[in-house]
Order: structure tokens, then C-alpha cells, then sequence
């Protein structure tokens, strides 16, 4: 993934409030291809992995609950700084900090319920990216 790919997740509350094509234009408009894309739903297993790097936090049992309590849409994205626009675009974790115009200050409820994730770093991106598209999904 060298730079020019991300991966995202539209959380379960954006799904649920009816988001998905409103956020997906919003990335498409700042520049960002979507190389993969699909509606799939966590397993409890499935969200335990994908999180396990907090799994020592107070907060990762609700984590784990909030992600599987409906489907997501995940979403591999392509365009040169990738993960650094990406972060930019998405906004602050808590939607009271994040910047006006970003994915999180117009869709985000709260802290906890955020509306999307954005990975972190290029090594990141290309490990979630394999986690929610092998095999026959590769992109």
C-alpha cells in the first residue's frame, strides 16, 4: 500500500442513520478512488481481532458491541497520501474537536459512536485492508 492506499470503515451508526452515500461522496469529492468496497457485517471474533490492540482499555468491551451491533461498509481508498489526507478528511475522534467540514463533525454523534475509522499509518492500512478483503476479494 506504499502511500497511496487507505482503508475505512463506515461504522454501524452512520450505516444505521442512512450516511453511507453521503460519506462516500464526500470521499470520492476530496480526491479518493474507491479500489474496494463492501457492506459486510463483524462477528463478535471478527471485531475482537480487528481491535485486539485495545483490548486492554476499559472501553474495548463496548468497542466490540458497537461494531457488531450492525453492518458496516469497508472500503479500501487510493490517492497519492493516502493515510495523511484520509486522517484529515475523517477529523478528531471526538466530533466536538474535529475540524468544521470533516467526515466526523457531520456525521459523528460522539466520542464512542464516530461514524468511520481511518487507519493510521500505511502499515496499518495494507493489515486492515487484508483483514476485511482476501481471496477472492482482492482488489
Amino acid at each position: 500500500m506504499s502511500g497511496n492506499r487507505t482503508f475505512t470503515m463506515l461504522k454501524p451508526d452512520a450505516v444505521e442513520k442512512g450516511h453511507i452515500g453521503a460519506i462516500l461522496q464526500q470521499i470520492t469529492s476530496s480526491g479518493f478512488r474507491i479500489a474496494a468496497l463492501k457492506l459486510t457485517q463483524m462477528t463478535e471474533d471478527d471485531a475482537k481481532t480487528f481491535y485486539e490492540i485495545h483490548k486492554e482499555r476499559p472501553f474495548y468491551g463496548e468497542l466490540v458491541e458497537y461494531m457488531t451491533r450492525g453492518p458496516i461498509v469497508a472500503a479500501v481508498l487510493e490517492k497519492e497520501n493516502a493515510v495523511e489526507d484520509f486522517r484529515s478528511l475523517i477529523g478528531a475522534t471526538n466530533p466536538e474537536d474535529a475540524a468544521e467540514g470533516t467526515i466526523r463533525k457531520k456525521f459523528a454523534a460522539s466520542i464512542s459512536e464516530n461514524a468511520i475509522h481511518g487507519s493510521d499509518s500505511d502499515e496499518n492500512a495494507e493489515i486492515e485492508a487484508a483483514f476485511h478483503f482476501s481471496g477472492r476479494d482482492q482488489f
